[in-house]
C-alpha cells in the first residue's frame, strides 16, 4: 500500500470515529500523518496506548487502544501482552499503571498535574496519622504513589462505599477529595473526616444549570460524578464513576442525557452513543488537555526522563499493598451491605 493510500484509509477511519463530534474529513487529514506514525511505532515497540476519557478525541479515537478511567485502564494493561504502556493521562495515573505493571515500561506524554493529587503529599498523611491514631485512612485513587503508600487502603468512586464500610475503624479520614468525602458521609455508617482537596472540574458545576436542564428537557436524565457538591449530587438521576455512567446510558430507555463531568467524557458519549442526545454544558480539565498527539509521538520516539515512570521500591511496595487492600475491603463491603439490606446504586441513599 502506498503512503497516499495509507493516508486516505487513515482519514476515512478517523472520520468514521469523529464525525459525530463535528470533525470533517479535512480535519482528520491534518492529524492522519501523526496518528499513522504513532500507531506504527506502537506496533513496532510492542506498546499499548491507554487514553483516559478526559483526553481529546484525536487521542482517544486516533491512537488509543483502550479508553476508560484511571484504575480500570491500569488493570486492562496487566492483561495485555504489550511490554510498554503509554498512558495519556495526568501523572498519578501513570504511577498507578506502574504499580500494577512493575515489569513493564510506563510512559506519560507529559508530566501533567491534578488539583486533587496535588492537594496532599505523603508527609501530610503521616502527620494526619500521628494526630488521629484511632482513625483509618482511605485515599481516593486520584493520588500520587507516595500518598497511597501512607494509607490503609485506596478506593475508586465505584467502590468507595464498600471500602469505607468494611474498614475496621469507626472513624475514617477520607483523602483528598472533600466533596466526595461529604457525599460519602451522607450514606456511610462511619464517622468521616475529609481533607480540603477538590477536583477543579467537578466543583465548578452550578446546581442552577442542572435545574435549567430539567426545565428545558423534562425527560432528560442527569448524571454526575461524586466529586461534585452534595447538593448537586442529590438532584441528579445517577451519581457514579465513568463505567457506571456508561452502563447507565447504555441500559436506559431515555434518549436525552446531561453529563455533569469533564468535556472529554461528553465527547466520548457523543461518539459512542450515536442514538442518544447529550445536552447541557461541560467543563474542560486543563491538566488532561495538556497532552497532545505530538507529545505521544515524542514519547515513543525518544522519551525524556520525566516521561518515564519510576517509583522507589519501598514506596511502590507500600502503595501496591494499599491497592491490594482495596480489593479485600470491597469484597467484604459488598457482603456487609447485602447483609444489611443496603444494596444500592452508587452514591444514592
Amino acid at each position: 500500500m502506498t503512503m497516499r493510500s495509507e493516508l486516505a484509509t487513515e482519514i476515512r477511519r478517523l472520520h468514521a470515529k469523529l464525525e459525530k463530534l463535528g470533525w470533517k474529513e479535512d480535519d482528520c487529514a491534518l492529524i492522519a500523518p501523526v496518528t499513522l506514525e504513532i500507531n506504527e511505532l506502537k506496533r513496532e515497540q510492542n506498546a499499548v496506548i491507554l487514553a483516559h476519557s478526559y483526553q481529546t478525541p484525536d487521542i482517544m479515537y486516533g491512537v488509543g487502544d483502550f479508553i476508560g478511567d484511571s484504575y480500570g485502564l491500569s488493570v486492562k494493561a496487566t492483561d495485555h501482552p504489550a511490554q510498554k504502556i503509554v498512558f495519556c493521562s495526568v501523572y498519578f495515573m501513570g504511577e498507578t499503571a506502574k504499580l500494577l505493571n512493575p515489569d513493564k515500561e510506563v510512559l506519560v506524554p507529559r508530566q501533567a498535574g491534578c488539583s486533587l493529587a496535588d492537594a496532599i503529599n505523603g508527609q501530610q498523611v503521616r502527620e494526619l496519622r500521628q494526630q488521629n491514631p484511632q482513625a483509618g485512612i482511605v485515599c481516593y485513587v486520584n493520588t500520587y504513589a507516595e500518598v497511597k503508600a501512607e494509607c490503609d487502603a485506596c478506593c475508586t468512586s465505584a467502590n468507595a462505599v464498600e471500602v469505607v464500610e468494611s474498614m475496621p475503624q469507626q472513624e475514617i479520614i477520607f483523602i483528598p477529595d472533600r466533596l466526595m468525602g461529604e457525599n460519602l458521609a451522607k450514606i456511610s455508617s462511619k464517622k468521616i473526616s475529609t481533607w480540603d482537596g477538590t477536583c477543579i472540574v467537578h466543583e465548578g458545576f452550578d446546581i442552577n444549570s442542572i435545574r435549567d436542564i430539567r426545565n428545558r428537557f423534562p425527560g432528560a436524565k442527569i448524571l454526575a460524578h461524586p466529586e461534585c457538591t452534595p447538593g448537586l449530587v442529590a438532584e441528579v438521576d445517577y451519581a457514579g464513576g465513568t463505567e457506571g455512567m456508561l452502563n447507565y446510558v447504555k441500559n436506559s430507555p431515555a434518549s436525552t442525557f446531561m453529563l455533569v463531568t469533564e468535556c472529554g467524557l461528553t465527547d466520548r458519549f457523543k461518539a459512542e452513543f450515536k442514538d442518544k442526545e447529550i445536552v447541557g454544558t461541560c467543563i474542560l480539565c486543563p491538566y488532561m488537555k495538556e497532552i497532545q498527539l505530538d507529545d505521544v509521538l515524542q514519547a515513543l520516539k525518544d522519551p525524556r526522563p520525566e516521561q518515564v515512570i519510576e517509583i522507589p521500591a519501598d514506596v511502590a511496595q507500600r502503595a501496591k499493598r494499599s491497592l491490594d487492600q482495596m480489593f479485600e475491603l470491597e469484597k467484604a463491603g459488598k457482603k456487609l451491605l447485602q447483609e444489611q439490606g443496603r444494596s444500592k446504586l452508587p452514591w444514592t441513599a
